[in-house]
């Protein structure tokens, strides 16, 4: 329809901002739903899919080269149903049709994905990402493309049903991996490492070569099997080594915010110094608590001045003032990417007169320019250096380099920003709530807590309905079936909130949590689907074993449900979390480094950590807290909890105080009498 001249498509009820960019093309734009479904099949027309997100560059490359042109908008319109969808908001399409991309073309997927479906089953039959409108490298023009595509559908109705046969099947093998007639064993805790070392890059950290990412579930991989190793005869001081030296050389690279905190998405060259400029906040999430366990396991000052970086920069920029996290920062601004992060040489002299030097050498203003006639800023020498060179204390570097990094922040921050996509999803918030949790009990840093919870009740009274979740928010309205993640990222991320802080309710929550995860998304022969039992029908139900950019749902599950069994005494989240891992042993044998998380399960499942109840005065309890939940020590769940909490579930209404501060030390099912001496209490910790 017209609006005031402008065109105004079907999109403009949404509120999802990347679906909102879209609601004035001249594409007749649908969002995925039964209207748009229905449509397709009466007027026997394919559907044109297109899945992207707010902060994807390629995506608005694609939206301003071809979406937003009258003519191509035409041949869009006259031969599909055009279908627009948000993937943060829909992953459960998007894991669908990301597979079948990869199994239809044998290459790997991305954004923005673009697939042509049957209208009667929405089954793929064509596909790829990004499209030219005109024909350039090595890809086909996009109206040619649908022209032929549209022609296929025509005349190759045969074809395409013997291929969706075909399709369907091997959707339905993913989805059911075939059983393992083996049993969780250690192998491949140390194939994944193995496996890991081989990919590692020792010149310039991280695995593989460009596009970098930083991949957060291997690095704590490496860390924790260094971290088990240590009480063995063998510490694998090399895996601690990949891990240190991976966060250092991102730490000093432009893939992180020199001046603002926070990580970008990806670094586009081997040396972590140019990103791809958008910020995720499920990027940042895992990165946070990574930094901060880096820093609790080493010491390293490094990673703890990142950690409360990056924490400062989340609650500054990304924290709603209701109090859940807001989900990205755009990669551009003005129309180009990275425009808001950049310099050039003029505008830094006039900014920082006589320390400019001091600053050129730091970040490599000094060498020639590092994006488009730009500078990008990047650290290339150290404290160490910069104090020899200048003849000055490494302190007094250190405090000139911070003033003038503050200066040139303050005079950023009044350029025009990149776009915020304000939707508050609750699996993303999860992993926030957890990295939170972890940064506030490694660093001592309780505002991180207090920031955590502020999104956990945000949570709980915005997204928690008749006793589900829901998975978006935003503009006063929260909506959508949420899947696993959203359950499971949120469980893991309450486990850790209670190991800083006893409140009562939060964990009854979890338990609530916990309940649904088992009535609805638990498959009969083990694992979790990603979609709930009542959730819309699509054409596979998706069961994620691997990791992607976040972790796997299955593994997240199995592990929360172990520590949780554990904590309550309750068997069937036990053996909930144990009948995944035996249901999907088969893909974690023959692919165990893409599976970090469900290895973190297997880890616990093997060697079962320590489950410490302490009970108490809230003064003593601080103090014995900190003794067991602030060193690294991976898998300790420690709970301190008032004596006048109320209404303990489970084994821990029977963790009484016995007349002082007592603890409950548990290692699996083994545990030992309960001790009321603090030296008594140090003694039990293992490792």
């Amino acid at each position: 329809m017209r609006n005031g001249g402008d065109y105004t498509n079907h999109l403009a009820g949404e509120t999802s901002p990347y679906l909102l960019q879209h609601a004035h093309n001249p594409v007749d734009w649908h969002p995925w739903g039964p209207e748009a479904l229905a449509l397709a099949r009466r007027e026997n027309k394919p559907i044109l899919l297109s899945v992207g997100y707010s902060a994807c560059h390629w995506c608005h490359v694609m939206a301003h080269e071809s979406f937003e042109d009258a003519d191509v908008a035409k041949v869009m319109n006259d031969l599909f149903i055009n279908i627009k969808v948000d993937r943060e908001e829909r992953p459960d399409l998007d894991k669908i049709y990301q597979t079948a991309h990869s199994l239809l073309t044998q290459r790997n997927g991305g954004w923005p994905l673009t697939m042509f479906l049957t209208p009667d089953g929405q089954m793929p039959f064509f596909g790829g990402t990004y499209f030219p409108k005109e024909p350039r490298y090595g890809l086909p023009g996009f109206v040619d493309l649908m022209q032929r595509v549209s022609a296929f559908y025509r005349d190759r109705q045969t074809d395409i049903a013997e291929q969706n046969d075909a399709l369907l099947g091997a959707l339905n093998s993913i989805a059911a991996p075939a059983a393992s007639a083996g049993k969780p064993d250690p192998l491949p805790l140390d194939i994944a490492r193995n496996q890991l070392e081989k990919q590692f890059d020792a010149t310039h950290g991280g695995f593989g070569r460009a596009p970098k990412f930083p991949h957060p579930t291997s690095l704590e991989r490496l860390l924790r099997h260094w971290s088990g190793s240590r009480t063995t005869d063998l510490i694998d001081a090399r895996a601690l080594e990949m891990t240190t030296f991976t966060l250092e050389r991102m730490a000093l690279g432009g893939v992180y915010d020199q001046l603002g905190g926070g990580f970008c998405r990806y670094s586009v060259d081997d040396y972590w110094m140019i990103p791809h400029f958008e910020k995720m906040l499920y990027d940042n999430g895992p990165l946070l608590a990574l930094y901060a366990q880096a820093h609790a396991a080493t010491g390293n000052p490094l990673f703890a001045s990142i950690a409360h970086e990056t924490a400062r920069w989340v609650i500054r920029e990304m924290q709603s003032p209701e109090g859940g996290y807001y989900s990205t920062l755009d990669a551009d601004s003005e129309g180009e990417e990275g425009k808001f992060y950049v310099w050039t040489r003029d505008q830094v002299r006039a900014l920082l007169g006589d320390d400019y030097d001091l600053f050129a050498r730091r970040f490599g203003l000094d060498r020639e320019p590092n994006f488009e006639g730009h500078y990008h800023l990047h650290i290339f020498t150290s404290l160490a250096e910069l104090a020899k060179e200048f003849g000055l204390s490494e302190q007094v570097i250190s405090e000139k380099l911070n003033q003038a990094r503050n200066k040139l922040k303050t005079v950023r921050d009044q350029r025009i920003w990149p776009g915020r996509d304000e939707k508050i999803l609750t699996s993303w918030n999860g992993l926030m709530i957890r990295g939170m949790a972890i940064a506030a009990r490694h660093l001592a840093a309780p505002e991180y807590a207090a920031s955590a919870e502020r999104a956990l009740d945000f949570i709980r009274t915005t997204l928690w309905r008749d006793g589900r979740l829901v998975a978006t928010y935003k503009d006063g309205k929260a909506h959508l079936n949420a899947y696993l993640d959203d359950y499971v990222f949120l469980i893991d991320g309450i486990l850790e909130l209670l190991q800083v802080r006893w409140r009562d309710g939060d964990l009854a929550f979890a338990l609530e949590l916990a309940e649904v995860v088992l009535q609805h998304f638990q498959d009969p022969a083990g694992g979790f689907f990603f979609t709930s039992d009542d959730h819309e029908t699509l054409i596979q139900r998706p069961k994620p074993v691997s990791d992607d950019a976040i972790p796997s749902g299955n593994g997240v599950a199995a592990t929360v449900f172990g520590r949780l069994g554990h904590l309550v005494g309750d068997l069937r989240y036990v053996d909930a979390g144990e009948r995944s891992l035996h249901a999907l042993w088969s893909v974690i044998e023959q692919n165990a480094y893409a599976c970090t998380s469900l290895l973190l399960a297997v880890e616990e499942y093997l060697f079962p950590g320590q489950t410490i109840v302490i009970r108490g005065q809230t003064a003593d309890l601080a103090i014995w807290r900190d003794q067991c939940a602030h060193a690294y020590a991976p898998r300790r769940l420690t709970l301190a909890i008032p004596s006048d909490a109320q209404a303990l579930p489970g084994l821990l209404a029977e963790r009484t105080v016995l007349n002082t501060t007592t603890a409950y030390v548990c290692t699996g099912t083994q545990c030992s009498p309960p001790v009321t001496k603090f030296s008594e209490l140090e003694s039990l910790l293992d490792g």
